[in-house]
């Protein structure tokens, strides 16, 4: 049986004679860490957005847990077990921490709060189901003080807790992270990669792009490197930290 839990396969993409995304081949092994890294406009977030499916490839293929996934709906794949977070968090600032992590909740099967109502025969197992994996991802989440705060009310590195939270109420297999700890305190930062280690430890496979390169080192079993939209590099951290590609390409060459 393969490890593979995610591969790629001749992955491309332009946007007009720009080439942001060349990539010929990528898997992402099953329990580990995996942070992707690179100089600004390496098309980091362009590989996230394509293997997601919120934008579409030009060619290329994308199969996930053993599936062809290269044409289908980012919501379906999400459903399949790969959810993704964003550099800008995504929250609704006008619900509380709590109505946040319902609404996301409720979704998981497409069920929204209306259909959960129709649904009545088994409405309270639902909810009693629902109110439990919400406290108790809360409390992973160390929020559960905040639960009732409305969300415009957190910091910014709070919100990046509650955007993981929301992430997490949909029993992800594959967790993308952009940027996890951009704008986050050195203290809120600490936190957040114990709570991704532990995640993985837990079962969730984890690919984070990431400019915090010693945070990156630190927590990565594995690190892959883009430049130019292409894979320069791949390998653990210490083999990476020394590869001169890698050098280059966030240094310039000699020449340069």
């Amino acid at each position: 049986m393969s490890n593979n839990l995610l591969s790629v396969r001749s992955l491309k993409k332009r946007f007009g004679g720009l080439e942001a995304v060349n990539v010929d081949k990528f898997d992402l092994n099953k329990n580990e860490i995996t942070s992707l890294i690179g100089p600004n406009g390496a098309g980091k977030t362009t590989f996230f957005d394509l293997i997601t499916r919120f934008q579409n490839s030009d060619s290329g293929s994308i199969s996930f847990d053993g599936k062809n996934v290269t044409s289908l709906n980012s919501y379906k794949l999400a459903r399949l077990g790969m959810v993704r977070t964003f550099q800008l968090t995504r929250v609704f600032d006008r619900m509380s921490v709590y109505e946040n992590m319902q609404f996301a909740g409720s979704s998981i099967n497409n069920e929204g709060f209306l259909n959960s109502l129709i649904q009545s025969s088994s409405l309270k197992n639902q909810e009693k189901l629902l109110t439990e994996k919400i406290n108790e991802t809360l409390e992973l989440l160390n929020l559960s003080e905040m639960k009732n705060a409305y969300a415009r009310e957190l910091s910014g590195g709070q919100k990046k807790l509650l955007e993981l939270g929301r992430s997490l109420m949909k029993s992800p297999k594959i967790l993308l992270l952009d940027e996890p700890l951009a704008g986050v305190n050195p203290k809120l930062s600490e936190q957040l990669l114990e709570i991704i280690s532990n995640l993985n430890k837990n079962g969730i496979n984890i690919l984070m792009v990431e400019h915090n390169i010693d945070a990156v080192m630190k927590i990565s079993e594995r690190v892959v490197v883009m430049a130019e939209g292409k894979i320069i590099s791949d390998g653990k951290p210490d083999f990476v930290r020394s590869d001169k590609n890698v050098i280059e390409a966030y240094l310039g060459s000699s020449d340069e």
